[in-house]
């Protein structure tokens, strides 16, 4: 995140635009589907089941039933609290809090965001390698440039190398005249 302040990132974070804010609601995701998707977290959707990874009810699964986009929250299936007039409420679980174990794909956005981070369902990260992005390559160009550019240095092609050569000359050649 850009901003250090904890002031600014909480107030950056709760004055989000509507079209920010799903990316601020990604969960990771178990094993084996870290495998097959080739994608470490992902945004929550309504439908997905998650386990419980933090709090009281932790180890407990369920299907998301409802998301708070304004409080930044989620409601998973079965997590209720009885309140003291016996009415019973779902409780609020942030979605970091949660790992997804089962992908709702019903939506053909999501899994088309999915292809694009990687790799089908069907295709393993063996048999498919994802290829670099321009930006990857590029910073790896400029690696190679500053690599060859520090060996030129130490080779002593230098401008300042060879301007401290010329001084030590002169150094020599003065202390030789006297």
């Amino acid at each position: 995140m850009r901003y250090t302040k904890p002031r600014t990132q909480r107030r950056k974070l709760f004055q989000a635009s509507a079209h920010r804010r799903p990316k601020q609601f990604s969960a990771p995701l178990s094993d084996d589907l870290r495998r097959n998707h080739n994608a470490g977290a992902i945004p929550v959707r309504m439908g997905d089941t998650v386990r419980i990874t933090r709090g009281d009810r932790r180890g407990f699964e369920g299907k998301i039933t409802g998301i708070s986009r304004k409080k930044y929250r989620i409601f998973v299936e079965g997590v209720t609290r009885e309140k003291v007039d016996g009415t019973t409420i779902q409780i609020p679980i942030h979605p970091s809090k949660v790992l997804i174990t089962n992908l709702n794909l019903d939506d053909k956005w999501r899994r088309e965001t999915l292809k694009r981070k990687g790799a089908t369902q069907l295709s393993s990260p063996e048999t498919k390698r994802k290829e670099p992005s321009k930006k990857t390559v590029a910073k790896r160009k400029k690696a190679t440039k500053h690599e060859t550019a520090k060996a030129k240095k130490d080779e002593g092609s230098s401008k300042r190398a060879k301007r401290a050569r010329r001084v030590t000359k002169k150094a020599v050649a003065e202390k030789e005249n006297e």
